[in-house]
C-alpha cells in the first residue's frame, strides 16, 4: 500500500546503484538545495515540522480525529531490524516533541498501519505468526540484481489496541495480505492478497467478513485508498504487456515475488467499476491519493528522472491533466496525506537528514 517496506527497499536499491550521497555536513537555510527542511518552490509546505529523526520512518497516516499519527519504523541502532508499528500524537506547538510508541508486537516484520473510525484500535499487516524473526529479503544477484520485492505468506492484517494488544485477525488466507486502508465511514476496508493467484485488491466489510475481488487485471495491484467522500477507489497499478513481461510476471509471482519498478496511478468507483488509468508516464508512479475535495490527486513519482531519483510529489487531476510537481527533495518524498479537517498535511522524505539514508515523518500546513 502505500509504500509498504517495500518500497523504501526500492528507492535505497535504486540510489544505492546511481546515487552519490548528499554532503554529510548538514544544511538549514530554505535558500539551499541542499540538506534542508524546505526547498524553494515548494509553496504548499507552510510551518513545515519534521517529527522523527533517524531510522527509516514511513507511511505516516492520520487518526480520523486528525489527532494521532500511525507510522512504520526500522532503526537497527534501537533494536529495530525491520519495521514495526507505532503512534504518536500529532504536536499543537511549533517546539513539541513528538512522542510515539510502539503498538505492534516487536516480532516479524509489519506494514500499513492506519487507525479504526473508533480512534481505539490500528489494524496493520504482520508476519510475526510466521516467525518471531524479520523474515529474509530476497537474493537479487539471483534476478539480475534488479529491485525485487518479497511477498511474504506470512503477512496477515490485524487489529490492535492502542497498547497493542491484538484483539481480532481481519485475514487469514495462506499468501500475502497487508497494505490495507478503512473508508470514510470506517466500515470497509480495502487491501492486498495473493489468495486468489494474482496480486489484487479486496474489500471487505468489517462486520461481518464479507469480501469481494474489485481487480482482476494480470499484475500488482496495490495501495489503495478511498477517496474522503467514499465514492472513488485509487491505487497504484504495474501490469505486464509484453510476453516476455508477463512471462517475467508469473515467474516471480511463483516464488512470491513481484518487481514493481513501473507503476501507474488508477482510479475506479468504490465497487471497483469503470477503472481508469490517471498517469501514463512510466517508471514509478505510485502512492497516490486522493485531495480533501475528493477530485484532485497527488502522488510520488520519478518520471522526470531516467536514473530513477528523486522521487517526488506531484498533483493531478483524475482526468490526467494538470500535472504540478510540488517537492522538490534531491533524495525521496513520498506517502503524502491531508488531515481530516484539510489543514495539515503529513509526508515521509529523505531531506534534512545530514547526508543519511534516513527517512523521516514530516508535518505541514497546507496552503493553497
Amino acid at each position: 500500500m502505500k509504500k509498504t517496506a517495500g518500497f523504501l527497499l526500492l528507492t535505497t536499491a535504486l540510489m544505492l546503484a546511481a546515487f552519490t550521497h548528499r554532503s554529510t555536513h548538514q544544511q538549514t537555510s530554505a535558500s539551499t538545495p541542499g540538506d534542508t527542511l524546505l526547498y524553494p518552490g515548494e509553496k504548499h509546505f507552510k510551518n513545515i515540522q519534521q517529527l522523527t529523526s533517524g531510522g527509516d520512518n514511513a507511511e505516516a497516516y492520520f487518526s480520523f480525529d486528525g489527532k494521532w499519527l500511525i507510522f512504520q519504523r526500522t532503526n537497527p541502532k534501537d533494536g529495530l531490524p525491520c519495521d514495526q508499528m507505532f503512534i504518536g500524537k500529532v504536536p499543537t506547538q511549533p517546539d513539541e516533541k513528538f512522542e510515539y510508541k510502539m503498538v505492534s508486537t516487536g516480532k516479524g516484520r509489519t506494514t500499513c498501519g492506519f487507525f479504526t473510525k473508533d480512534g481505539k484500535h490500528v489494524i496493520y499487516a504482520s508476519t510475526h505468526l510466521g516467525g518471531n524473526d524479520c523474515p529474509p529479503v530476497p537474493d537479487r544477484s539471483k534476478y539480475g540484481n534488479k529491485y525485487i520485492w518479497p511477498l511474504y505468506s506470512s503477512y496477515d492484517i490485524f487489529m490492535a489496541d492502542l497498547n497493542g494488544r491484538i484483539v481480532k485477525q481481519l485475514t487469514h488466507s495462506k499468501g500475502y495480505d497487508a497494505e490495507a486502508t478503512l473508508s470514510p465511514d470506517g466500515n470497509k476496508m480495502i487491501y492486498t492478497s495473493t489468495k486468489d493467484g494474482d496480486i489484487d485488491l479486496y474489500i471487505m466489510d468489517l462486520k461481518t467478513g464479507k469480501e469481494k475481488r474489485v481487480t482482476n487485471v494480470l499484475g500488482y495491484d496495490g495501495g489503495a485508498w478511498f477517496s474522503p467522500d467514499g465514492k472513488k477507489i485509487i491505487w497504484r497499478a504495474s501490469r505486464p504487456q509484453t510476453p516476455e513481461e508477463i512471462k517475467e510476471y508469473k515467474e516471480l509471482l511463483a516464488e512470491n515475488l513481484v518487481a514493481p519498478t513501473h507503476m501507474e496511478v488508477w482510479v475506479a468507483n468504490a465497487d471497483g467499476s469503470n477503472p481508469h488509468q490517471v498517469t501514463h508516464y512510466g517508471q514509478a508512479n505510485w502512492a497516490p491519493a486522493f485531495f480533501p475535495d475528493s477530485k484532485r490527486i497527488i502522488f510520488a513519482s520519478n518520471h522526470e528522472y531516467k536514473r530513477g531519483f528523486p522521487f517526488n510529489l506531484y498533483t493531478i487531476n483524475e482526468d490526467g491533466t494538470g500535472l504540478t510537481k510540488i517537492s522538490r527533495d534531491n533524495g525521496f518524498d513520498a506517502f503524502p496525506m491531508f488531515s481530516p479537517d484539510k489543514k495539515k498535511f503529513v509526508f515521509c522524505s529523505n531531506r534534512n537528514n545530514g547526508g543519511t539514508r534516513d527517512t523521516n515523518v514530516f508535518i505541514a500546513d497546507w496552503e493553497e
